[in-house]
């Protein structure tokens, strides 16, 4: 699969088969995404990889914490204070577009919320990856780290995997640092399913718009 395929064949999987991911595998991905540019190639990413026993026990955690209505403080914030246009309704096309596909109504809440609580086990990837920065660099770096970000989805699409982004994760910075031992200094930026999309599921057959490039360049002569 060439570059230009695996962007617009790469898609967030809410659903994912049992078939296993091996580390070789995980490393080939990897090994590809950390060419991403950086500035004066400080390369700030750093990721950890989660299967078997490790992923369930954060899954149980996360969870618990959720269920439990505590609220911890991100290390940042990643959604705006205040929804305006035209990101508001792109946010709430987006929603309606994922619950459809998943069958549950507008008013039910109680299945809207077992459909988020997915994010905590990977959607049930057998692969789990979690991105951290160092607290002490600046957003120049993020974006860098964004850039890797997204070297790993279409390195992972070129390898005949899929992925699924979350910044689920996020939300709970503390559990997560306790939980697998993660020092103080190192900032969550989110986490990453990672595995063999199951296609049969309806949440992996619907897809978000894009829009087209005239709305969004401005070309000077």
């Amino acid at each position: 699969m060439d570059a230009l395929e695996a962007i617009r064949q790469r898609f967030s999987a809410r659903a994912y088969l049992s078939r296993p991911v091996g580390r070789e595998l995980v490393e080939s991905v990897l090994d590809t995404a950390r060419w991403a540019p950086s500035a004066v190639n400080i390369q700030p990413w750093k990721v950890i990889a989660l299967t078997g026993e490790t992923k369930q026990k954060l899954s149980h955690a996360l969870l618990a914490a959720k269920r439990s209505g505590v609220k911890e403080e991100p290390d940042f914030q990643y959604y705006p204070s205040k929804w305006e246009e035209p990101y508001a309704t792109r946010r709430k096309e987006s929603g309606l577009a994922l619950y459809k596909a998943l069958g549950i109504g507008k008013d039910d809440h109680e299945k809207r919320m077992e459909a988020w609580l997915r994010n905590y086990s990977f959607f049930g990837a057998p692969v789990g990856l979690l991105f951290f920065i160092d607290k002490g660099l600046e957003r120049g770096s993020w974006l860098d780290f964004g850039m890797f970000m997204q070297n790993v989805m279409i390195s992972a699409k070129a390898h005949g995997l899929d992925t699924c982004p979350q910044a689920s994760f996020a939300e709970f910075p503390s559990t997560i640092r306790k939980t697998l031992d993660i020092p103080e200094t190192l900032s969550l930026a989110c986490g990453m399913s990672l595995g063999y999309a199951d296609m049969t599921a309806a949440v992996n057959n619907y897809r978000t718009k894009r829009e087209p490039v005239e709305s969004f360049m401005t070309w000077m002569e």
